[in-house]
């Protein structure tokens, strides 16, 4: 081979062999602008996705957008809603829920076929639906079990994703239905404590403490499902409250519902109608505690005498008691026997002024203060006429809810000072705020003829030895149209004890309740709502450590403070 095999001329060198050879710096700086180049082109692609995703997150409509974006910032967990004890009454379980990309699902008929089998709640038609939409974001099912979850992602279906979600749960089912209320399947408040307290649960993060206790919960719900059933009543109702702190310990209205259920119900369903706070009733005899509290704080005598004989007529009607009594009877003799009569006549001595008074002081004209928003609106006239002071003394004409009645009577028996009521556990160390609403003086003796209702009166059934009762009845008879319906009753008793220092008071409402043959065919409230308060009582006082005592508060009955002449 010739010398000459390797030599190349200069001359036939490229320009970029040169440089390469001649010129190591320039061909580093070359291989960096490449790399340049070649980095920018990621980052362009990595800025389309990126619009793109904002697009289909933000933008691709309601369905997907606006529940991507609520569903992908974090759980955030709703606090805990516990009894006054601390018993959890209503808690959040983390779950999982599907949502789906239709975009990239392959096969929608093939999809919507396998998640069927695997969730029988959907139908094939909704699914295969919405897999056909087109959107980037669309949900297919909420709250799974890890169970459910499981077995999707085992179908290997492409474009669907899981998200983890949180579900309220209510461990007692009906038991607090109408205090607690129910969230929608996003965790928001639409009635009761959730719906009030919304904002505050979701940004608490300790348990939330309500004046409930389950027990006395239990008690209640318990003896009016009892009570409702025996007397083939339409529905009932209960409260019982401490009179001293205004908290209600227990609050049941039937019929109810199972708020983990209540997605199924027809919004307009009757069980989700609250009885104790949003109806408003005709209270019946129950307002004869009023009557008698205000003929006596104006300074009347229970001593006084009133002819019961000759029945009273305003305009066309006349005014009868139930079982009539010929020639007088004293206020405590009125009160005791229930008589229309009797009180109508103690309501024209004070008027018609002073008793419409009283009632605004007792708060009857406008909704209650509570924590809760199904507040009902009391009814009564606006012109207070002499028919409106006689029929209202009774028991008719004015309308309001069974709170109202209980937040008031408490206020009569609690020394005369009425605390507001309240669903919040108290803590009575920080001090209570009441309003005056009757004397001392007229207090004692109203406990003392509430007493005297239960050891002679109607209220015999409620009494439970011991427990030291006093209560009242109450029977009022329903409308239909414009005309009351005779034999169809609104029922009540309201009690209290232990009555020579009252601390609870229980309130038992039956509606439209039956005669049987254990009550001889009579459907008063003495008949069915006072056993059930008596009922109630015996099981709640010892666990409100209420210790039973052997004799009357009073000892011999009442007479230590009125004569026993007066009651004959």
């Amino acid at each position: 081979m010739s010398e000459h095999a390797f030599y190349v001329p200069q001359d036939h060198l490229s320009f970029s062999t040169w440089r390469t050879v001649h010129h190591p710096r320039q061909a580093l700086e070359m291989a960096h602008s490449r790399l340049l180049v070649v980095c920018c082109g990621f980052i362009l692609i990595f800025l389309v996705i990126a619009v793109r995703l904002v697009d289909l997150g933000l933008f691709q409509g309601k369905e997907g957008g606006e529940g991507y974006r609520r569903h992908t910032t974090g759980i955030v967990s709703r606090a805990n809603i516990v009894d006054r004890n601390g018993e959890v009454i209503a808690t959040s379980l983390q779950t999982s829920s599907l949502y789906a990309n239709a975009r990239i699902v392959l096969d929608a008929k093939e999809a919507a076929t396998k998640l069927v089998q695997v969730l029988p709640g959907l139908t094939y038609e909704d699914i295969l639906r919405r897999l056909q939409s087109g959107k980037g974001f669309i949900w297919l099912a909420r709250h799974l079990t890890p169970q459910k979850q499981a077995a999707i992602m085992r179908l290997g279906i492409p474009g669907l994703s899981f998200q983890q979600d949180e579900r309220r749960v209510y461990p007692h089912g009906e038991l607090f239905s109408h205090v607690l209320g129910y969230t929608n399947i996003d965790n928001k408040g639409l009635s009761g404590i959730e719906q009030k307290f919304d904002d505050f649960l979701n940004s608490q993060g300790s348990a939330f403490a309500l004046s409930l206790d389950t027990r006395v919960q239990h008690v209640l719900r318990d003896e009016l499902l009892a009570g409702i059933e025996k007397f083939k009543a339409q529905g009932g109702a209960g409260v019982v409250m401490n009179v001293r702190t205004g908290e209600l310990l227990a609050m049941v209205s039937l019929p109810d519902f199972d708020p983990n259920q209540v997605g199924k119900m027809d919004p307009r369903h009757e069980a989700l109608f609250n009885r104790i706070t949003l109806g408003v009733y005709e209270m019946g005899s129950n307002f004869k505690i009023f009557t008698t509290a205000l003929y006596l704080d104006k300074g009347g005598d229970v001593a006084r005498t009133f002819d019961v004989t000759p029945p009273l007529r305003v305009g066309r009607f006349r005014i009868t008691d139930i079982h009539p009594v010929y020639g007088a009877m004293t206020v405590a003799k009125i009160f005791t026997e229930s008589s229309n009569i009797g009180m109508a006549k103690m309501a024209l001595q004070f008027g018609g002024t002073s008793q419409r008074n009283f009632f605004e002081k007792l708060g009857f004209f406008k909704p209650l203060s509570l924590q809760i928003p199904e507040l009902g609106s009391p009814l009564y006239p606006k012109e207070w006429s002499e028919a409106t002071t006689i029929t209202a003394s009774y028991g008719y004409g004015v309308a309001v809810s069974p709170l109202h009645l209980v937040s008031a009577i408490g206020g009569i028996i609690n020394n005369g000072v009425m605390v507001p009521p309240t669903l919040l556990k108290v803590d009575p160390t920080k001090g209570l705020k009441g309003k005056r609403i009757v004397s001392e003086k007229t207090s004692h003796r109203m406990r003392q003829l509430l007493h005297q209702v239960v050891a002679e009166g109607t209220g015999k059934k409620a009494n439970v030895p011991g427990y030291q009762v006093g209560g009242k009845t109450g029977t009022a008879n329903t409308l239909a149209g414009r005309s009351y319906k005779e034999g169809s009753n609104l029922t009540s008793f309201v009690a209290t004890f232990p009555i020579s220092d009252p601390q609870f008071l229980v309130l038992i409402l039956v509606d439209r309740p039956q005669g049987i043959q254990e009550t001889y065919g009579f459907n008063a409230g003495g008949w069915n709502a006072a056993p059930i308060a008596g009922l109630v009582i015996g099981r709640i006082a010892p666990l409100l450590q209420v210790m039973p005592l052997p004799n009357s508060p009073f000892g011999d009955g009442i007479a230590q403070f009125i004569p026993a002449r007066i009651f004959e």
